[in-house]
């Protein structure tokens, strides 16, 4: 009924079966016992008073006012919701989501407005049911209308994920580079979007496995296989246009993500349930292969950013609190699960890339097996004392107590419990350098332009450097530090073509000595969290080489615009802050004073 909230069609319906006949017709957009089958002119004065007088017009569209059940009942006053009663709506022509206030309608369309999305193109399925056709990264895929809304829709679509989805893609180009072929899971596939864009990109790179548990989203991940002309590995029906070859194979499973990654092996496992992934950790570690790679989004941003606690401390086991770097205390909380997971399985942990934005937290790390490496992953879990006065904090060490942990003075000179435990977290780094430079050269190669700034800030905050300049020659982009060890993946040409496909890679590990000096620094501070009141701060820009001066290592942050990630304690950081501050006052005095001064010379002869 949802095609019945544009007033033209209805009265398209009307003309057709109200004034073309003379018997009772029921209207439209009323169940029939609200209103009862009546003649033309009685339900053409009841559509008119009712329906098309209250209408919210949007580019070119009314949408009328309708009392079929499409919501959910609204309770009586017993609280008893057999006894309620539908609630008149309307339906977004957009989005198709039904907003009872006409009010609350003109908000939500000045919303989409404001985000460009003013059109929409809807079609008909073989079904009856209206879908929309969205394409990103040369990719097609079919949306239901409330694809937005995960409580009303199985296939749910999120068009803000795109910068995540391209980050996942990336780094599995970068392993597809390693082995091939690739045998890749997109556990939660939802619209299939993910698999397909791997399938339609990496082709014989990579053996796709979209799997879902709902029976309307793996029906849909399979049309839009045909969309795209690709095949579903083990399907009955061609793709779209039978003259045309597949260019891709892609296996779709109706099974339940746990099960699918207890039975098979994969070298790529991507997470991304609507929520938390605690859940799916376990059995994602059971069969992962060595030097394979398991990306986790995580969208619980309420427990990862401290607004709901008990939450936290439910699903990740970890006790934070809100502070200026609470994005990074969230990725590494979450990493703090990934490496419990891997270490009840044997297996231990090497991170990636580690990025936390407004509405989602990414990890991507790779799986090395044994118990030493076990071990070593478990070690770096620590817990992290922080004081709520000045924010200082240090990851604990075996064997030393809270106050005398923290180097601020804050728990002597002030009353009362000043600092507090948090944690278990990940102590370790959350870049590595030689992946993220793969990973620019991936999104270059694939042309995408959206992530390539995003990268670049990554690349320069793993190297806690303010460069710009990156080399995008074959030379510095080949060889890859990971966990100790110097991966040199094979060059494109003819020793890349006498590979066998059994081999592991076909790379050449090489043992290095860690340097400890170059550890990654871990959090960051706020510029403007700790400025000095009636003081004017320096630019941010101008800060950093400030700092850079003083012999401390820096860089800007994605984590936060106005945040610096430093070596240095934050006594040193407020000294360096305070030394190039200016005074409001003076800024102000020495204004006017040269406002004076241009005056009288204008007004001397």
């Amino acid at each position: 009924f949802a095609c019945y909230r544009y007033c033209d069609y209805v009265t398209l319906l009307w003309r057709r079966s109200v004034l073309q006949t003379t018997g009772r017709k029921s209207c439209p957009l009323c169940p029939e016992e609200k209103f009862k089958a009546c003649y033309s002119h009685k339900l053409r004065r009841h559509l008119q008073n009712l329906h098309w007088k209250v209408f919210a017009e949007f580019e070119g569209f009314r949408m009328c006012i309708c009392h079929l059940p499409c919501r959910n009942l609204k309770p009586g006053i017993s609280g008893d919701q057999a006894s309620g009663r539908h609630v008149a709506h309307y339906h977004c022509v957009v989005c198709s989501v039904t907003i009872a206030r006409k009010t609350d309608m003109i908000s939500h369309l000045k919303r989409h407005v404001n985000k460009g999305e003013t059109e929409a193109s809807y079609s008909g399925t073989p079904s009856g049911q209206a879908y929309e056709i969205m394409k990103e990264l040369g990719t097609n895929v079919q949306l239901l209308p409330n694809y937005s809304t995960p409580q009303k829709s199985d296939t749910y679509f999120n068009r803000k994920m795109k910068t995540n989805r391209q980050l996942v893609f990336c780094s599995l180009a970068v392993l597809a580079e390693e082995r091939n072929p690739l045998e890749c899971l997109d556990a939660f596939g939802a619209t299939g979007i993910m698999g397909l864009q791997w399938a339609k990109h990496l082709r014989n790179s990579v053996k796709v496995t979209i799997t879902d548990i709902s029976d309307t989203c793996v029906k849909m991940i399979k049309e839009n296989c045909e969309l795209n002309n690709i095949r579903v590995d083990g399907g009955s029906r061609p793709p779209r246009g039978n003259d045309a070859q597949p260019i891709a194979t892609v296996e779709v499973v109706k099974m339940d993500a746990n099960v699918i990654m207890h039975l098979r092996p994969f070298d790529y496992i991507h997470l991304d349930p609507f929520g938390t992934a605690v859940n799916y950790l376990d059995a994602a570690f059971r069969n992962v292969r060595n030097m394979g790679i398991i990306s986790v989004t995580s969208t619980d941003t309420g427990s990862l950013y401290a607004k709901s606690p008990n939450v936290t401390q439910r699903h990740y086991s970890c006790h934070i609190v809100r502070t200026e770097y609470y994005k990074e205390l969230a990725a590494r909380m979450v990493l703090a699960s990934v490496a419990r997971a891997a270490a009840r399985c044997n297996k231990g942990m090497e991170v990636l890339l580690a990025v936390a934005l407004e509405h989602f937290v990414l990890v991507v790390v790779r799986v090395l097996r044994g118990p030493t490496q076990a071990d070593e992953s478990a070690k770096k879990l620590r817990k992290l004392v922080h004081c709520q006065w000045c924010e200082e904090r240090v990851f604990l060490k075996l064997g030393n107590m809270v106050d005398d942990t923290l180097p601020c003075n804050c728990h002597g000179s002030l009353p009362g419990k000043t600092a507090v435990l948090l944690g278990p977290l990940w102590s370790g780094p959350l870049f590595n350098t030689g992946f993220l430079r793969r990973m620019l050269s991936a999104a270059v190669q694939h042309s995408m332009d959206d992530i390539q700034p995003l990268v670049k800030t990554l690349i320069c905050e793993s190297e806690c450097t303010t460069l710009k300049s990156l080399v995008h020659g074959s030379s510095a982009l080949t060889n890859q530090v990971e966990c100790g060890v110097v991966i040199k993946t094979l060059q494109e040409g003819g020793e890349a073509g006498k590979r066998k496909l059994g081999e592991e890679s076909g790379n050449v590990l090489k043992k290095i000595k860690p340097d400890a000096s170059l550890e990654h620094p871990p959090f960051y501070y706020s510029i403007h969290r700790h400025s000095i009141r009636g003081m004017n701060m320096p630019k941010l820009n101008k800060f950093l080489q400030y700092l850079t001066e003083a012999g401390f290592r820096v860089s800007r942050t994605h984590f936060d615009p106005t945040g610096v990630r430093t070596d240095a304690s934050l006594q040193q950081f407020k000294s360096v802050l305070t030394k190039y501050s200016v005074h409001t006052c003076t800024t102000s005095t020495t204004t006017h004073t040269h406002t004076q001064t241009s005056v009288s010379t204008e007004s001397t002869p």
